[in-house]
Protein backbone atom coordinates (compact mmCIF):
# COMPACT_ATOMS: atom_id res chain seq x y z
CA UNK A 1 0.00 0.00 0.00
CA UNK A 2 1.14 3.42 -0.89
CA UNK A 3 1.49 5.66 2.24
CA UNK A 4 4.58 7.43 1.78
CA UNK A 5 5.97 9.17 -1.71
CA UNK A 6 8.65 11.19 -2.57
CA UNK A 7 9.05 14.06 -5.17
CA UNK A 8 12.72 14.07 -7.13
CA UNK A 9 11.85 17.53 -9.02
CA UNK A 10 9.17 20.02 -7.06
CA UNK A 11 8.79 21.98 -10.56
CA UNK A 12 5.66 22.86 -11.85
CA UNK A 13 4.70 18.64 -12.65
CA UNK A 14 6.62 17.84 -9.36
CA UNK A 15 4.62 19.97 -7.24
CA UNK A 16 1.35 19.77 -9.10
CA UNK A 17 1.19 15.76 -8.88
CA UNK A 18 1.77 16.65 -4.67
CA UNK A 19 -1.23 18.92 -5.08
CA UNK A 20 -2.80 16.90 -7.22
CA UNK A 21 -2.97 13.62 -4.74
CA UNK A 22 -3.69 15.79 -1.69
CA UNK A 23 -7.18 16.93 -3.56
CA UNK A 24 -7.61 13.43 -4.48
CA UNK A 25 -7.60 12.25 -1.36
CA UNK A 26 -3.92 10.78 -0.79
CA UNK A 27 -3.73 11.13 3.03
CA UNK A 28 0.23 9.17 3.07
CA UNK A 29 3.22 11.25 3.52
CA UNK A 30 4.38 13.11 0.50
CA UNK A 31 8.50 14.09 0.34
CA UNK A 32 10.41 16.27 -1.94
CA UNK A 33 13.73 16.88 -2.93
CA UNK A 34 15.03 19.31 -6.08
CA UNK A 35 18.42 21.01 -6.90
CA UNK A 36 16.97 23.99 -6.73
CA UNK A 37 16.36 25.69 -2.66
CA UNK A 38 13.92 27.70 -4.41
CA UNK A 39 12.09 25.35 -5.96
CA UNK A 40 11.96 23.39 -3.04
CA UNK A 41 10.76 25.93 -0.53
CA UNK A 42 7.87 27.11 -3.25
CA UNK A 43 6.73 23.47 -3.33
CA UNK A 44 6.99 23.40 0.47
CA UNK A 45 5.08 26.97 0.53
CA UNK A 46 2.04 25.53 -1.79
CA UNK A 47 2.11 22.69 0.68
CA UNK A 48 2.75 20.30 -2.64
CA UNK A 49 4.87 18.52 0.09
CA UNK A 50 5.02 17.31 3.69
CA UNK A 51 8.65 16.83 4.13
CA UNK A 52 11.28 18.58 2.24
CA UNK A 53 14.43 16.20 1.89
CA UNK A 54 17.84 18.36 2.79
CA UNK A 55 20.17 16.01 0.28
CA UNK A 56 20.53 13.54 -2.63
CA UNK A 57 22.09 11.49 -0.15
CA UNK A 58 18.65 11.78 1.52
CA UNK A 59 17.28 10.85 -1.47
CA UNK A 60 18.67 7.51 -2.10
CA UNK A 61 18.31 6.83 1.81
CA UNK A 62 14.36 7.10 1.55
CA UNK A 63 12.21 4.22 2.50
CA UNK A 64 9.11 5.74 0.13
CA UNK A 65 7.12 3.10 -1.68
CA UNK A 66 6.96 5.38 -4.57
CA UNK A 67 9.25 7.68 -5.82
CA UNK A 68 8.19 10.03 -8.86
CA UNK A 69 10.98 10.93 -11.30
CA UNK A 70 9.58 14.77 -12.07
CA UNK A 71 12.70 16.28 -13.55
CA UNK A 72 14.33 16.06 -17.26
CA UNK A 73 15.30 13.24 -19.13
CA UNK A 74 18.48 13.28 -18.34
CA UNK A 75 18.91 13.58 -14.60
CA UNK A 76 16.01 11.20 -14.85
CA UNK A 77 18.39 8.64 -16.64
CA UNK A 78 20.79 9.71 -13.96
CA UNK A 79 18.55 8.71 -11.25
CA UNK A 80 17.59 5.93 -12.50
CA UNK A 81 21.17 4.31 -12.07
CA UNK A 82 21.98 5.68 -8.69
CA UNK A 83 18.60 4.69 -7.25
CA UNK A 84 18.51 1.21 -8.57
CA UNK A 85 21.31 -0.25 -6.28
CA UNK A 86 19.67 1.06 -2.82
CA UNK A 87 16.01 0.12 -3.77
CA UNK A 88 14.29 -3.04 -2.74
CA UNK A 89 11.52 -5.41 -4.70
CA UNK A 90 8.64 -3.53 -2.44
CA UNK A 91 9.51 0.17 -3.92
CA UNK A 92 8.20 1.49 -6.95
CA UNK A 93 9.96 4.40 -9.30
CA UNK A 94 8.09 5.89 -11.72
CA UNK A 95 9.01 9.70 -14.17
CA UNK A 96 7.50 12.00 -16.26
CA UNK A 97 9.72 12.57 -18.82
CA UNK A 98 8.85 13.64 -22.00
CA UNK A 99 10.93 10.85 -23.82
CA UNK A 100 10.35 7.34 -23.43
CA UNK A 101 12.81 5.12 -25.35
CA UNK A 102 16.15 5.83 -23.22
CA UNK A 103 13.93 5.98 -20.19
CA UNK A 104 12.58 2.20 -21.15
CA UNK A 105 15.15 0.28 -21.76
CA UNK A 106 17.73 1.97 -18.96
CA UNK A 107 14.22 0.37 -16.54
CA UNK A 108 14.62 -2.76 -18.70
CA UNK A 109 18.34 -3.66 -17.18
CA UNK A 110 18.36 -1.81 -14.08
CA UNK A 111 14.46 -2.77 -12.77
CA UNK A 112 11.38 -5.40 -12.51
CA UNK A 113 13.97 -7.97 -11.69
CA UNK A 114 13.99 -10.59 -8.81
CA UNK A 115 15.26 -8.57 -5.59
CA UNK A 116 15.13 -5.46 -7.27
CA UNK A 117 12.87 -2.38 -7.22
CA UNK A 118 10.15 -1.91 -9.79
CA UNK A 119 9.89 0.91 -12.35
CA UNK A 120 6.89 2.11 -14.19
CA UNK A 121 7.74 4.91 -17.42
CA UNK A 122 5.39 7.69 -17.57
CA UNK A 123 4.34 10.63 -19.14
CA UNK A 124 1.64 13.17 -18.34
CA UNK A 125 0.60 14.69 -21.07
CA UNK A 126 0.07 18.10 -18.97
CA UNK A 127 2.09 20.82 -18.53
CA UNK A 128 2.22 24.76 -19.07
CA UNK A 129 4.79 27.16 -21.27
CA UNK A 130 6.27 28.17 -17.74
CA UNK A 131 7.80 26.11 -15.32
CA UNK A 132 8.14 26.20 -11.63
CA UNK A 133 6.51 25.41 -8.21
CA UNK A 134 4.64 28.85 -7.85
CA UNK A 135 2.63 27.70 -11.13
CA UNK A 136 1.83 24.31 -9.88
CA UNK A 137 -1.71 23.30 -10.05
CA UNK A 138 -4.21 20.70 -8.49
CA UNK A 139 -6.72 20.36 -11.44
CA UNK A 140 -3.46 20.11 -14.16
CA UNK A 141 -3.94 16.90 -14.72
CA UNK A 142 -7.68 17.08 -15.01
CA UNK A 143 -8.81 15.47 -18.36
CA UNK A 144 -5.19 14.80 -19.69
CA UNK A 145 -3.82 11.91 -20.82
CA UNK A 146 -1.16 10.36 -18.65
CA UNK A 147 0.55 7.81 -20.64
CA UNK A 148 3.00 4.71 -19.59
CA UNK A 149 5.56 2.50 -21.38
CA UNK A 150 5.53 -0.60 -19.56
CA UNK A 151 8.77 -2.82 -19.51
CA UNK A 152 8.41 -5.94 -17.66
CA UNK A 153 6.29 -6.28 -14.55
CA UNK A 154 6.11 -3.46 -12.21
CA UNK A 155 4.43 -5.31 -9.27
CA UNK A 156 1.28 -4.32 -7.01
CA UNK A 157 2.21 -1.09 -6.72
CA UNK A 158 1.83 -0.64 -10.63
CA UNK A 159 -1.76 -0.95 -10.05
CA UNK A 160 -2.16 1.52 -7.34
CA UNK A 161 -0.16 4.16 -8.87
CA UNK A 162 -2.33 4.19 -11.96
CA UNK A 163 -5.42 3.89 -9.76
CA UNK A 164 -3.85 7.23 -8.10
CA UNK A 165 -2.93 9.03 -11.51
CA UNK A 166 -6.67 8.31 -12.62
CA UNK A 167 -8.00 9.54 -9.05
CA UNK A 168 -5.99 13.09 -9.92
CA UNK A 169 -8.32 13.26 -12.85
CA UNK A 170 -6.05 11.57 -15.86
CA UNK A 171 -7.07 9.56 -18.54
CA UNK A 172 -4.03 6.32 -18.66
CA UNK A 173 -2.96 5.08 -21.57
CA UNK A 174 -0.42 2.86 -22.59
CA UNK A 175 2.33 2.68 -25.67
CA UNK A 176 5.21 1.46 -26.63
CA UNK A 177 8.23 3.35 -26.40
CA UNK A 178 9.02 3.82 -29.76
CA UNK A 179 5.76 4.81 -30.95
CA UNK A 180 5.25 7.02 -28.07
CA UNK A 181 8.65 9.11 -28.78
CA UNK A 182 6.57 9.43 -32.46
CA UNK A 183 3.62 10.42 -31.69
CA UNK A 184 4.84 12.45 -29.26
CA UNK A 185 7.33 14.21 -31.88
CA UNK A 186 4.32 14.67 -33.71
CA UNK A 187 1.72 16.47 -31.22
CA UNK A 188 3.89 17.93 -28.97
CA UNK A 189 7.32 18.38 -29.87
CA UNK A 190 7.15 19.43 -33.61
CA UNK A 191 4.17 22.13 -32.18
CA UNK A 192 6.76 23.66 -29.78
CA UNK A 193 9.95 23.78 -31.95
CA UNK A 194 7.13 25.76 -35.10
CA UNK A 195 6.41 28.07 -31.90
CA UNK A 196 9.72 28.44 -30.92
CA UNK A 197 10.97 29.12 -34.40
CA UNK A 198 8.17 31.90 -35.21
CA UNK A 199 8.80 34.02 -31.82
CA UNK A 200 12.60 33.85 -32.45
CA UNK A 201 11.89 34.80 -36.36
CA UNK A 202 9.30 37.64 -35.27
CA UNK A 203 12.10 38.74 -32.94
CA UNK A 204 14.81 38.75 -34.97
CA UNK A 205 12.79 40.49 -37.93
CA UNK A 206 11.31 43.40 -35.60
CA UNK A 207 13.53 43.58 -32.59
CA UNK A 208 15.55 46.60 -34.07
CA UNK A 209 12.44 48.52 -34.84
CA UNK A 210 10.59 49.25 -31.88
CA UNK A 211 7.80 51.08 -34.13
CA UNK A 212 7.14 48.15 -36.19
CA UNK A 213 7.58 45.77 -32.88
CA UNK A 214 5.12 47.62 -31.07
CA UNK A 215 2.80 47.24 -33.95
CA UNK A 216 3.34 43.66 -34.52
CA UNK A 217 2.23 42.86 -30.67
CA UNK A 218 -0.80 45.46 -31.31
CA UNK A 219 -2.37 44.04 -34.23
CA UNK A 220 -1.07 40.39 -33.59
CA UNK A 221 -4.42 39.14 -31.69
CA UNK A 222 -5.51 36.13 -30.52
CA UNK A 223 -3.96 34.01 -33.54
CA UNK A 224 -0.16 35.54 -32.98
CA UNK A 225 -0.66 34.98 -29.38
CA UNK A 226 -1.82 31.44 -29.25
CA UNK A 227 0.61 30.61 -31.73
CA UNK A 228 3.51 31.81 -30.27
CA UNK A 229 2.87 30.58 -26.38
CA UNK A 230 4.88 27.97 -26.45
CA UNK A 231 7.84 30.01 -27.52
CA UNK A 232 7.95 31.52 -24.09
CA UNK A 233 9.23 27.73 -22.98
CA UNK A 234 12.74 27.93 -21.31
CA UNK A 235 15.70 26.27 -23.08
CA UNK A 236 16.12 23.98 -20.25
CA UNK A 237 12.94 22.55 -20.41
CA UNK A 238 12.80 21.20 -23.82
CA UNK A 239 17.06 20.59 -24.29
CA UNK A 240 16.91 16.80 -22.90
CA UNK A 241 13.55 16.21 -25.14
CA UNK A 242 15.35 17.05 -28.58
CA UNK A 243 18.61 15.35 -27.43
CA UNK A 244 16.93 11.91 -26.57
CA UNK A 245 14.38 12.44 -29.70
CA UNK A 246 16.52 13.80 -32.01
CA UNK A 247 15.84 11.72 -34.84
CA UNK A 248 11.93 11.56 -34.95
CA UNK A 249 11.46 15.84 -34.29
CA UNK A 250 13.94 16.63 -37.17
CA UNK A 251 11.67 13.92 -39.32
CA UNK A 252 8.60 16.22 -38.15
CA UNK A 253 10.43 19.25 -39.05
CA UNK A 254 11.29 18.04 -41.98
CA UNK A 255 8.11 17.15 -43.25
CA UNK A 256 6.63 20.52 -42.03
CA UNK A 257 9.33 22.43 -43.95
CA UNK A 258 8.09 20.53 -47.32
CA UNK A 259 4.59 21.40 -46.44
CA UNK A 260 4.95 24.95 -45.98
CA UNK A 261 7.30 24.98 -49.44
CA UNK A 262 4.26 23.52 -50.89
CA UNK A 263 2.20 26.12 -50.04
CA UNK A 264 4.55 28.67 -50.13
CA UNK A 265 4.42 27.20 -54.10
CA UNK A 266 0.50 27.40 -54.58
CA UNK A 267 -0.32 30.29 -53.05
CA UNK A 268 -2.17 31.65 -56.42
CA UNK A 269 -3.40 28.05 -57.02
CA UNK A 270 -6.79 25.81 -56.21
CA UNK A 271 -3.87 23.54 -54.44
CA UNK A 272 -4.20 26.25 -51.39
CA UNK A 273 -7.77 25.25 -51.71
CA UNK A 274 -7.42 21.76 -51.06
CA UNK A 275 -4.88 22.29 -48.03
CA UNK A 276 -7.03 24.74 -46.57
CA UNK A 277 -9.94 21.76 -47.18
CA UNK A 278 -7.73 19.07 -45.49
CA UNK A 279 -7.10 21.12 -42.73
CA UNK A 280 -10.18 21.76 -41.67
CA UNK A 281 -11.30 17.43 -41.88
CA UNK A 282 -8.38 17.34 -38.98
CA UNK A 283 -9.74 20.34 -37.04
CA UNK A 284 -12.99 18.15 -37.75
CA UNK A 285 -11.60 15.09 -36.20
CA UNK A 286 -10.42 16.33 -33.39
CA UNK A 287 -13.18 18.23 -32.11
CA UNK A 288 -15.62 15.41 -32.50
CA UNK A 289 -13.25 13.13 -30.23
Amino acid sequence: MIRRILIVGTGLIGASVGLALKAAGFDGEILGWDASAGELAAADERRAIDVMVASREAVLESDADVTLLATPVLPILDWMQMLAPVLGEGQLVTDVGSTKREISAQAAKLYNQPGLARFLPGHPMAGKESGGAALADAALFRGATWLFTPVGDAGALEAEWRAWVERMGAVTRDLEPGPHDEVCAWVSHLPQMLSTALAALLEDTFAGDPEKMAAVQAIGGRALRETTRLGSSPYSMWRDVALTNTDPIAATIHALEQRLAHLRENLRTPELREEFATANRFRAVKKAV
